[in-house]
């Protein structure tokens, strides 16, 4: 089993992995220090103090407050909701719902029709990073992309409780 060192970590988290080298990875079995190696690397990126305790999306992570609190929060520190409540609820939110804001991201004939099919963009209210888009129907709910058993993850697969919020 291979064991990938912090710069190749970093690598895979930019995007800038080697093709072949990132085969390999989704093709092994995982070693045991990687996760701790990512989350160590996410939390050196970002300017806050709060434990990350699991990767939610691009720029999105689950935190643990020093309380024990579990929220949703974002590269640039933006606290968007408790972790089992859904972020997309309290982000910004760009519906293209008319053939002008569709025509924006596709040719004439080629975008979808808005009566049959929207495009919800969602960003964060203080650094505007788009997190997320989604093709719905318009009267589609906004509901939750995944709910994490962030107790059952670290028991049951990292053999080890979740890290003590004091540190």
């Amino acid at each position: 089993m291979a064991e990938y060192d912090r710069a190749t970590i970093e690598e895979l988290i930019d995007g800038t992995i080697d093709f072949f080298k990132l085969k390999e990875m989704l093709s092994s079995f995982k070693d045991p220090g990687r996760f701790d190696t990512y989350i160590e690397v996410l939390q050196d990126r970002v300017k806050w103090q709060d434990r990350i305790l699991l990767p939610y999306g691009l720029h999105l992570y689950v935190v643990q407050k020093t309380d024990g609190k579990r929220m949703i929060k974002c590269d640039c520190g933006h606290e968007f909701c408790d972790a089992n409540d859904n972020w997309k609820l309290h982000a910004l939110v760009y519906v293209r719902d008319t053939e002008d804001r569709v025509q924006e991201l596709y040719p004439e004939y080629l975008a979808p029709d808005p009566k049959w099919q929207v495009i919800r963009e969602y960003y964060c209210p203080t650094c505007a990073t788009q997190l997320e888009v989604e093709a719905v129907t318009p009267w589609y709910p906004v509901i939750h992309d995944f709910q994490p058993d962030i107790d059952g993850f670290y028991k049951e697969w990292l053999g080890r409780p979740v890290p003590d919020p004091a540190g």
